[in-house]
């Protein structure tokens, strides 16, 4: 289906310039995937430049690009994503969601999005950082962290607090997704709430760590980065090997986690289950590859 699965460790901090992004690109075949540089001399990517990456990539070929922030939130009882608030103002889809984070943190440079944890509204929905956890923050998951469990459990969405709290780089996401949404129209597909038969970018929602954890590497204290473990999880998707004195750069070893979500979007995308989820994940999400590829052999 696609002739380039590009991986992207993402970031949710402050500024325009983020150490924590890295970019990986693979073709089609079985070639190592190779590290993307930021624009123009630039020593890190902003979150813009990351969305013009995506935007000339897929003018020059169709695209898979993951990315690891949680799409969407979890939705309660009542199928809403903010427990408890008036129902007019609840956004009903995921576009509105974007649309709603994107308004909310409009005065925010690069896509940032933590303007609205001062939000009265939905401000309180969330555990922010400097010891601000809203009253109604609740360590809820969406049912495609329910299913990862069984190989690793991913941090709650509404958690913006501590290295595993996905909730920045999430929200920064959403705008990110907004954005593009409007940009590319029915050139873009974010899967799976969003679809086209036009779309020459097709975004997804990844877990590196899940990926390490399927090919048997714990991603604890960097342990994925060293060589001799990455090139056993590239063999796992069916990906060549790094050389023996590669380093994985960024502040998290970032580069490991790009390297091998690019891989293994190559290696799993061809699986029907990978795209057969339930009914849920059109509103809430779901991460690429969670309880439906099939495992590599």
């Amino acid at each position: 289906m696609f002739d380039l699965f590009v991986g992207i460790d993402w970031s949710g901090a402050k500024g325009t310039a983020h150490k924590g992004i890295s970019v990986f690109c693979a073709q089609q075949g079985s070639a190592v995937p190779q590290k993307m540089h930021a624009p123009h001399g630039k020593a890190a990517f902003s979150r813009h430049d990351v969305a013009d990456l995506l935007i000339t990539l897929s003018s020059q070929a169709r695209v898979l690009a993951g990315i690891d922030f949680a799409f969407a939130y979890p939705l309660d009882a009542a199928g809403h994503y903010f427990p408890g608030l008036a129902p007019e103002k609840q956004p009903q889809t995921a576009p509105q969601l974007w649309a709603l984070i994107d308004r909310l943190n409009d005065a925010a440079p690069d896509y940032y999005g933590g303007l609205i944890w001062d939000d009265a509204t939905y401000g309180p929905y969330y555990n922010a950082p400097a010891g601000r956890k809203g009253a109604r923050f609740a360590s809820r998951r969406r049912q495609t962290e329910e299913a990862a469990k069984s190989v690793k459990s991913p941090s709650p969405t509404f958690n913006c607090v501590g290295p595993a709290g996905v909730g920045t780089g999430s929200l920064a996401g959403m705008r990110l997704c907004h954005s593009l949404h409007h940009q590319l129209g029915d050139r873009l597909a974010i899967w799976p709430f969003t679809a086209s038969d036009k779309a020459a970018l097709t975004m997804v929602e990844i877990f590196p760590s899940y990926y390490f954890k399927q090919a048997g590497i714990s991603p604890i204290k960097g342990a994925q980065a060293g060589a001799d473990n990455l090139n056993h999880a590239l063999a796992f998707f069916h990906s060549e090997p790094v050389a023996e004195d590669f380093t994985a750069h960024g502040p998290d070893h970032d580069d490991a986690d790009a390297l091998i979500s690019a891989a293994a979007l190559r290696a799993i995308e061809s699986e029907p289950k990978c795209w057969d989820v339930p009914d849920c994940a059109k509103r809430e999400g779901w991460i690429f590859g969670v309880n439906s590829a099939k495992t590599p052999s």
